[in-house]
């Protein structure tokens, strides 16, 4: 009886270890900070695509299925795996090892509460409308403020020192010129050109100045167009 009791228990107790954590087990209040994490990556807007592409409607979305996202890994795309309560758990424990050779740099989350509290979050903020009314990405203690970065969401309302007016090109430095007079040089490594083609990216000629390092001495310079970069930047000394 004292053997069958032991068997039983080890049993209950495998099951209870081996059993897929579910939104429902957690607390969405927690889940929301912990987004804070994955903001820098991912919008909850639709279409909004960023590193990542948008967690919008994310449930029973096929993996690799958003239209609008155009970075799919061939691993991603290939997967088959349709995003659930249980996938996604798997997804969250161990990214590598639910689809191999997937490009998300992100390690996992092995501790199951923290996962269900994400869960919880992101199953009721990625339902159609539910999307929470400000990127979480600019809370303090999200991944952009670990990495020093401003989060700006839209790059046409700027301050006249976060547009740049002119960009000069001499030997190994950019001389930068903000809208506000002020001039600035960078080492031609710690200055970044990106673009944003969306609806809040930077309007043509005025492009936007983020900052982008950890010890301020990095900066991102976003244009309008990819055609701007090259127009934009004057060389001389």
């Amino acid at each position: 009886m004292a053997r069958f009791v032991m068997s039983a228990l080890a049993t209950f107790a495998t099951v209870t270890l081996m059993h897929p954590v579910h939104a429902a087990d957690g607390d969405p209040v927690r889940g929301q900070r912990a987004f804070g994490a994955c903001a820098a990556c991912h919008s909850l807007e639709p279409n909004r695509n960023m590193t990542g592409p948008s967690l919008s409607e994310l449930w029973n979305r096929k993996a690799g299925g958003l239209s609008t996202f155009m970075r799919y890994s061939p691993a991603m795309k290939s997967a088959g795996i349709v995003w659930d309560d249980k996938t996604l758990d798997e997804w969250l424990k161990d990214p590598q090892h639910v689809i191999p050779g997937n490009q998300m740099t992100f390690p996992g989350i092995k501790e199951p509460q923290p996962r269900a509290d994400l869960l919880a979050f992101l199953k009721e903020a990625t339902r159609p409308g539910h999307a929470p009314p400000s990127q979480l990405a600019q809370q303090p203690g999200g991944m952009m403020g670990m990495m020093g970065s401003v989060a700006v969401s839209n790059l046409k309302k700027l301050d006249p020192g976060d547009r740049v007016r002119s960009i000069a090109y001499c030997r190994d430095s950019y001389e930068v010129t903000t809208a506000d007079g002020r001039t600035r040089d960078f080492w031609e490594r710690n200055l970044r050109f990106k673009t944003d083609s969306s609806d809040e990216g930077p309007e043509k000629g005025a492009p936007a100045m983020l900052r982008a390092g950890m010890l301020g001495d990095r900066n991102s310079v976003i244009f309008a167009t990819p055609e701007e970069i090259s127009s934009f930047i004057s060389r001389g000394c």
